[in-house]
């Protein structure tokens, strides 16, 4: 899934295959996660469709901090171009990544 076709689409919507190579055995990554932020994730539908070694394993969003990062900035961009300011952004997760 093209990063780019997300942040333009006002519905988040990374579909039901792996967004890196389309496997339809999936697992669901909040892409701003941490313990309060998993439902906000859920709240504003920041959740992309992962296998597992695009998840967890040996190629996986949580052993490549560029990949999750890349990630957590797409959704902070659509973020502001669909809800709210930067400083709304701030109030709801924590913080800004950009």
């Amino acid at each position: 899934m093209d990063r780019e076709k997300l942040l333009n689409n006002p519905t988040w919507d990374a579909g039901s295959v792996c967004v890196y190579c389309g496997n339809p055995n999936i697992q669901r990554h909040h892409v701003i996660c941490g313990t309060s932020n998993r439902k906000k994730s859920d709240k504003y539908g920041y959740i992309i469709p992962l296998c597992y070694e695009h998840h967890i394993g040996g190629n996986g969003i949580h052993r490549n901090r560029g990949m999750e990062l890349a990630w957590i900035q797409t959704a902070q961009r659509h973020f502001e171009r669909y809800f709210g300011t930067r400083e709304d952004f701030i109030k709801e997760f924590g913080k800004s990544w950009l």
